[in-house]
């Protein structure tokens, strides 16, 4: 078992940065790829970013590249997303994940599908006023 526990998120004005952190306990592996989601209200659960477990790849939608970072300290056992240039359409619950299949595998196509992440926080909002 992996727990994971988000925190950082809150209310923040259009233009603002915050930094999500996830911190991993239990069972965990350093060597899992990690990875974060959000969920805005009345959508599906949508892929924003990954890392692989040494931090030297990383993987980001469309939507929030150039705005946002993916990083990782394996020794804290921690993942981070420092979201920048915040707009309202990133106003979603954000979930960080971890992939068991990444183990084995390591880093792989279709890292940006949820089916690829076997354990999942309980989520932070994010909430980006116009």
């Amino acid at each position: 078992q992996v727990q994971l526990v988000e925190s950082g998120g809150g209310l923040v004005q259009a233009g603002g940065s915050l930094r999500l952190s996830c911190a991993a306990s239990g069972r965990t592996f350093s060597s899992y790829v990690m990875g974060w989601f959000r969920q805005a209200p009345g959508k599906e659960r949508e892929f924003v970013a990954a890392i692989s477990w040494s931090g030297g790849r990383t993987s980001y939608a469309d939507s929030v590249k150039g705005r946002f970072t993916i990083s990782r300290d394996n020794a804290k056992n921690t993942v981070y997303l420092q979201m920048n240039s915040l707009i309202p359409e990133d106003t979603a619950v954000y979930y960080c994940a971890a992939s068991l299949s990444s183990l084995t595998r390591g880093w792989h196509s279709g890292l940006s599908s949820e089916h690829a992440y076997d354990y999942w926080g309980q989520g932070t909002q994010v909430t980006v006023s116009s």
